[in-house]
């Protein structure tokens, strides 16, 4: 009893600091790790938040560049549909005029041969207008039919050109810049037809019938005139 008075008596004594808690020490360290952590995790999430603040920004600018691209896109495309056909157009405009004057010209007149030769070259200046923007006409007659640039509209049996050989051409075909934009609307020959089969005939029935014909014309008979007495 008394050495237990003595021992808390030197432990409450004024003159001795007392001795550390042991249990208090661990309890303090988790709670120092825990505070460190949760401040490290909250810096972390603010890193986080602004770097997503940012990618959100930049994904709202793109999407509206984008929308403004996209509208003006798609208004340069339709001034182009618009006036895609300009450059042709203006390249047809002299040939109109042409047709004008030779109207205008041969309204009056009566010489068919004139009247021939400006149509002719009328013509001849079309075709080339269109062949300087890449047409070209599918030649056809007397060609092999190829169905990648032919349409057989009719077949028939010829003997003196091979067969599946274009014959006549009935629409003119036509390609652009080497892809076909109208097939050629053609008559194809076809095989020859086989002679008609005839039958064969016995040569010994055949001599026995020109015997009987013989005999029936020979016999008096046939000869008599007939009785016209009664």
């Amino acid at each position: 009893m008394a050495e237990r008075e003595k021992k808390h008596t030197e432990q409450t004594s004024p003159g001795k600091e007392p001795s550390p808690n042991v249990e208090t020490t661990t309890s303090t360290r988790p709670a120092t790790a825990e505070q460190g952590s949760t401040a490290e995790l909250q810096s972390k999430v603010a890193e986080l938040e602004q770097a997503l603040a940012g990618t959100k920004d930049q994904l709202l600018r793109k999407a509206a560049e984008f929308e403004n691209y996209k509208k003006r896109v798609e208004g340069d495309f339709a001034l182009i549909e618009k006036f895609s056909n300009e450059q042709i157009i203006t390249g047809l405009l002299p040939v109109l005029d042409d047709f004008r004057r030779f109207l205008k010209s041969t309204r009056n007149g009566s010489d068919f041969e004139a009247f021939y030769k400006g149509v002719d070259l009328i013509f001849s200046k079309f075709m080339k207008l269109l062949e300087a923007r890449g047409l070209r006409e599918v030649e056809s007659e007397g060609k092999p039919f190829d169905v990648h640039f032919h349409e057989a509209l009719l077949q028939i049996p010829k003997t003196d050109v091979a067969p599946h050989t274009i014959v006549e051409e009935v629409e003119k075909g036509y390609t652009l810049n080497g892809k076909v934009v109208r097939h050629a609307k053609v008559i194809v020959a076809g095989e020859p037809e086989p002679a008609a089969a005839r039958p064969m005939e016995n040569p010994q029935n055949s001599a026995d019938g020109e015997q009987r014909n013989s005999t029936a014309t020979s016999d008096p008979q046939y000869d008599k005139a007939p009785d016209t007495s009664d």
